[in-house]
């Protein structure tokens, strides 16, 4: 344990702090309450995003919970609520008995189509268009090096 006196944050510390952790919840918040309507969570669009993208639409269990940012345990538990409703299942990796493949369903490539649109109408309206391309370039900038140190703690 270290005994030396916290470095606490200045003022504007403090403020880009708060204000960082509001627009997190608040957005995730209200982008997580505009795909309920379609039965999905920010959680769940994320892994149909994720699986939409590559060619195949299958991606290692493993794979997933990385570009998810999600424990393989609770990465488990979501893709079991999604086949629950037919939007992914899962198969065996033929080239390791202990893997796993996420796929994408017919009926989750129907949704993703169908939903996409609305999503990001939502992120434009509620982050993108609030932002100018010169504040959209700096919090890239900004936020990149926290990732990039984050990342190398997992």
């Amino acid at each position: 344990m270290n005994d030396e006196e916290p470095r606490w944050l200045t003022s504007i510390e403090q403020r880009a702090w708060r204000a960082h952790l509001a627009a997190y919840k608040l957005l995730e918040h209200r982008l997580d309450r505009e795909l309920n309507p379609f039965g999905l969570s920010v959680n769940d669009y994320e892994i149909l995003v994720n699986l939409s993208e590559i060619p195949d639409h299958r991606m290692r269990m493993s794979d997933l919970a990385d570009a998810t940012i999600q424990s393989r345990s609770r990465l488990s538990h979501q893709i079991s609520r999604m086949e629950a409703a037919g939007l992914v299942a899962r198969e065996d990796c033929p080239d390791d008995r202990r893997g796993t493949f996420a796929v994408l369903t017919e009926h989750g490539w129907a949704t993703i189509k169908k939903v996409a649109p609305h999503h990001v109408n939502s992120v434009r309206q509620h982050f993108i268009d609030l932002l100018t391309d010169d504040q959209l370039i700096e919090l890239e900038k900004a936020y990149t090096p926290v990732v990039n140190h984050l990342k190398s703690l997992r």
